[in-house]
């Protein structure tokens, strides 16, 4: 399919035109050839047309714009919701976006994560979304609550069992629409390729893909960790190992939203199992959007922003900020 023919065949599928056989063979016959870089990029046209719009004002930093796995995680901690509590505690804006859970994974949501540190972000309108991203450099889409069109897109997701070319999609497509940093992950070398033709019909100027853990943009402590960077039009390797920086160790396997919400708010402190692997992914994306000139500068300043406290008085403001709405 062209671009313009991809980008029709998802408008009239979000709008419920087809019928449900015809979308269900639509997704599967797609899902078998796998999707092409123009297909994608309609996709994302499409979602870009009929869902949610967020802009930075003219003030702030551009934001990092976090593409991850819809359908979550099964198996390893995630270390995203910190993360994006450090790079906001150091200036840098920070946009996420999940839903429900998903097939066919079914794993652990981002709303889910940021509820088990006390920020509950999914019952905010759009326009307040909008002002807690302007206000408070973070801001979270939630699906069924901003975007309830492609909830229709579940049932067939379930249906068909398999990943379908939307879950590819949804790693490109990013809400904010003005300038940002768009970083997205990727398991196998042939998904990163077609991240990056997309990526580049779609426009975009500051990307980043990562070999992170299943696929999202966490950065493994338990081995080297290749990423790739766009800067100035070139395409630069970066190999990340933590070894270089004494913050090696096993990746945290993820048991339960409990034990994970007791682990994120101990790194939040400054402690438990979670902090070396908060401190390498933090260090590692401040220095990438320009927060810091270097790698180890960006890990020095990740582990003085949470030994400091600040990044807890980041959080407390976002839900103290969210309680006054």
């Amino acid at each position: 399919m062209t671009r313009e023919e991809s980008s029709d065949a998802l408008n009239l599928i979000l709008t419920g035109i087809p019928s449900p056989t015809q979308i269900g063979a639509f997704m599967i016959a797609h899902r078998i050839r796998r999707p092409e870089p123009q297909e994608l990029a309609g996709m994302v046209d499409t979602y870009l047309k009929l869902g949610p719009n967020l802009q930075s004002k003219n003030s702030q930093k551009r934001p990092i714009c976090f593409g991850m796995p819809f359908d979550g995680r099964t198996r390893t901690a995630p270390i995203y919701p910190v993360t994006a509590l450090v790079l906001v505690s150091a200036g840098q804006p920070v946009v996420l976006q999940g839903g429900r859970r998903m097939p066919i994974k079914y794993g652990v949501t981002s709303s889910e994560l940021l509820a088990d540190i006390n920020l509950n972000l999914i019952d905010l309108t759009i326009n307040q979304v909008q002002k807690c991203l302007c206000e408070n450099d973070i801001g979270f889409i939630y699906q069924p609550k901003h975007f309830p069109l492609a909830e229709n897109l579940i049932y067939y997701r379930e249906e068909i069992g398999k990943r379908p070319t939307i879950a590819s999609m949804e790693l490109l497509w990013t809400a904010h629409q003005s300038k940002h940093l768009f970083v997205t992950g990727f398991v196998h070398s042939p998904t990163e390729e077609r991240h990056w033709q997309t990526l580049e019909l779609l426009g975009e100027k500051e990307i980043i893909t990562v070999k992170g853990l299943e696929g999202g943009t966490d950065i493994p402590s338990s081995k080297l960790c290749i990423a790739n960077k766009l800067d100035n039009n070139r395409v630069k390797r970066i190999e990340l190992s933590p070894k270089d920086f004494n913050l090696y160790g096993k990746d945290q396997r993820f048991t339960s939203r409990e034990e994970w919400g007791q682990w994120a708010i101990a790194a939040i402190n400054y402690q438990g199992p979670l902090l070396n692997a908060v401190v390498w992914n933090a260090g590692f994306y401040l220095w990438v959007s320009g927060i810091t000139e270097t790698l180890e500068n960006g890990i020095e300043k990740a582990d003085r922003l949470l030994k400091s406290g600040k990044v807890q008085n980041t959080l407390n403001k976002i839900i103290k900020w969210k309680a006054n709405l």
